[in-house]
């Protein structure tokens, strides 16, 4: 047998959990997972791959139970691993009522403890609700079907 170089797939879900700190920087003030948040975004924004933090503007205006900044993602689903990937989704979908906005369509996921670092962008075709209920219904979890995968 000979040694294949490869980044070890216990590493993919380890990093989704914080394991590894590779900088000097990071300060991790305890062991409790972090608290993560989503919030949606006008059509009209720019947000992608170079987002590196959350940030109001393009953010859909404050409206019934929606607020600036989104809401707390239920993270009771930890990362897992399938073959060589790893990958994670919310345990509950993101539910706003009395909502109005028009063209959103994206969601950013931020993490909110680490100075609201940007985790991902998730493009969801354009919507518009005049004081309605916007449910964003989360994914199946698992490899190639989660919100987030690192394969």
């Amino acid at each position: 047998m000979a040694n294949t170089q490869a980044m070890c797939t216990s590493f993919k879900s380890e990093i989704l959990q914080a394991y590894h700190n590779f900088g000097t920087t990071v300060v991790r003030a305890g062991t409790a997972a972090d608290v993560f948040k989503g919030a949606i975004y006008l059509a009209s924004g720019s947000l992608g791959a170079g987002t590196t933090v959350y940030s109001a503007t393009s953010e859909i205006a404050a409206s019934g139970t929606y607020a600036a900044g989104g809401a707390t993602i239920t993270n009771a689903t930890p990362p897992a691993i399938a073959g060589t990937t790893a990958y994670w989704t919310p345990s509950a979908q993101l539910q706003w009522t009395s909502i109005t906005f028009a063209a959103a369509d994206a969601l950013l996921v931020y993490n909110s403890t680490q100075g609201n670092r940007a985790v991902s962008v998730h493009n969801f075709g354009s919507q518009s609700v005049t004081t309605g209920t916007f449910t964003l219904t989360m994914p199946v979890n698992g490899a190639g079907t989660a919100l987030i995968n690192i394969a």
